[in-house]
């Protein structure tokens, strides 16, 4: 069944205009009924501008009438020529051809410090396939030389909160194997915050920490003092 365009502004329009139940809005919005309850007691959608679904022509005049009558009743959404939008199929997240390079990066940040994350999770946060990351784990890329780990959330190849849920995720992952194999469960381990900038001390094989230890020469400084 189709949906309108806007469901909450459309909701928002039926609440303060009808005389339908919150089951009946939910029903033609596709919102759950507490949803529909809370913007009549305007806990939610505060100040948002209703949308007309008569205007647009979703439905008529006469449909809501009829449903007014009849609370069992559910609206009729009117039939459009106007193309529906369709729902993106999951598939491989698209990254900019700037940003494609710095993939190996925040491929050795992962590895190094949240050894914990399967290669599929790290694959969809930031985009990546298989081959690229087990390349960069065990060094056999072809940029191996040049690369410094570095955070996906800094380089913009993720957010910050899949991969809080992706590390979520692993550490369940992770006592689930422990309780199998009769270990102890692995501490719990949270993402530093992006603002702090502060980073695991623990370091994976295999990914070897790069420091600049050279201090670069001021140019002015005056050597014949």
């Amino acid at each position: 069944m189709n949906k309108p365009l806007m469901p909450k502004a459309t909701a928002v329009w039926l609440v303060e205009n009808t005389a339908l139940t919150f089951d009946q809005i939910a029903d033609f919005c596709g919102l759950h009924m507490l949803e529909v309850q809370a913007i009549a007691d305007e806990e939610v959608a505060i100040g948002m501008q209703g949308m007309d679904p008569i205007v647009n022509g979703q439905v008529t005049k006469e449909e809501i009438v009829r449903c007014e009558g009849d609370p069992s009743t559910r609206l009729d959404m009117l039939k459009s020529d106007i193309p529906q939008p369709t729902a993106r199929g999951t598939g491989p997240r698209y990254t900019p051809l700037s940003k494609r390079q710095d993939k190996p990066d925040a491929i050795a940040w992962l590895l190094r410090h949240y050894p914990e994350l399967s290669d599929a999770q790290i694959g969809r946060l930031i985009g990546t396939t298989k081959p690229t990351i087990s390349a960069v784990r065990d060094r056999s890329h072809w940029n191996s030389p040049n690369l410094r780990p570095r955070s996906p959330v800094e380089l913009g190849l993720s957010k910050h909160e899949d991969l809080s849920v992706a590390l979520e995720k692993a550490q369940k992952a992770a006592e689930r194997k422990a309780k199998r194999e009769g270990k102890p469960p692995p501490q719990p381990r949270q993402f530093p915050p992006v603002a702090e900038g502060a980073e695991p001390k623990q370091e994976m094989s295999g990914v070897e920490p790069q420091t600049d230890t050279a201090v670069p020469q001021n140019p002015f400084q005056n050597t014949t003092d």
